[in-house]
């Protein structure tokens, strides 16, 4: 039982900093593109890399839980 909330508690936490990191870079390039729509390619390869980078880290996270109380 303990065992149980112990994995989902960790998980919870190792996924909602990605998360939350994708909900602030995806406000700051809203916010971006608004100020200057000519720059919004450079915005979206900038945003897309956070993205990216924010998403690897919450999979690993979620693979070393997994890993950890298999």
């Amino acid at each position: 039982m303990i065992r149980n909330f112990t994995i989902t508690l960790i998980m919870f936490l190792s996924t909602i900093g990605p998360a939350a990191v994708i909900a602030v870079v995806g406000y700051a390039a809203v916010k971006a593109v608004a100020r200057n729509p000519s720059a919004s390619p450079r915005i979206l390869l900038s945003m897309i890399t956070a993205f990216l980078f924010a998403e690897a880290i919450a999979i690993l996270a979620l693979l070393i839980v997994y890993n950890l109380f298999k």
